[in-house]
């Protein structure tokens, strides 16, 4: 019978919802493998990490590299014997009119928030195989079940992350392996970072959403963790985020007619064609 041994991994948990589920786990006494592009936030954050209570683990992927992920896969059966949750956090954020945003976008984006959560997956799911056990969560966004207008390319790389964790759910049950999916709103976080848009108006839009956001980095991290706790599948943080699903399930009319409203607005804000 598999027990867990506290083991969790966790990729872009330098900063942001990363971090706090990094904090939130070594509260709990548990070992922390920190991952990110540079060294230096992974080290920052690993101290913060040990002043918790955890036993932190800094190491440098980029999830980008499915050599990256292969070798913390390694390093980790090696060095811990195995690890028991795989958190799939790392992402990046994009928006803007579909006829506006470049195809190397999508390309760049896809290749983080969609392929990287894939890679992660490939890299520890046949570890867990041999281990008899664990639990894999992809971070994806209520964009990736909403799919919002003027964020196209986000929405797409999101709901495949949804579509995967699905699949993989069903897949690895046989193993003993639990998959979970979260799917926050918009939270105050340093994502908008990484925002690529062709133009400033996308980018004043998202700022004015994460503004707006009622929950902290701090209690979407803590609900996913209770969320992985108790085996759940679906993780839905905000409360308005599962108001809005529910709508869309049950009165899909209503909800395109607000969306459609949303569109025209963003298409009201849109540059004319052929302005440089």
């Amino acid at each position: 019978m598999y027990e867990s041994r506290k083991r969790v991994v966790i990729t872009g948990a330098a900063s942001g919802l990363g971090e706090a589920l990094a904090l939130g786990y070594a509260a709990d006494g548990w070992r922390v493998a920190v991952t990110d592009l540079d060294q230096a936030a992974c080290e920052r954050t690993a101290e913060r990490v040990a002043a918790a209570g955890g036993t932190p683990l800094p190491l440098v992927c980029d999830v980008r590299q499915a050599g990256d992920l292969r070798q913390l896969a390694a390093r980790l059966e090696q060095d811990w014997e195995g690890v028991d949750v795989v958190i799939n956090n790392a992402g990046v954020a994009g928006g803007g009119p579909f006829v506006d945003v470049p195809l190397e976008d999508w390309d760049w984006l896809l290749d983080i928030n969609l392929m990287g959560v894939v890679r992660g997956c490939h890299a520890f799911a046949p570890m867990m195989i041999r281990q008899g056990g664990g639990h894999l969560v992809n971070v994806a966004s209520m964009a990736g079940l909403l799919a919002p207008p003027g964020m196209a390319h986000y929405n797409v790389s999101k709901a495949g992350v949804v579509a995967l964790s699905e699949s993989l759910r069903a897949e690895l049950d046989a193993h003993g392996i639990a998959v979970s999916v979260a799917c926050p709103s918009y939270f105050r976080t340093n994502l908008l970072d990484s925002f690529r848009g062709p133009d400033e108006r996308p980018r004043k839009i998202v700022e004015k959403f994460f503004a707006s956001g009622k929950l902290t980095a701090e209690q979407v991290a803590a609900h996913i963790r209770e969320g992985v706790a108790a085996g759940r599948f679906l993780l839905l943080p905000h409360p308005d985020g599962r108001t809005a699903w529910r709508i869309k399930r049950f009165l899909p009319p209503l909800y395109f007619r607000e969306m459609r409203r949303f569109g025209k607005r963003l298409a009201g804000q849109a540059r004319p064609s052929g302005d440089a």
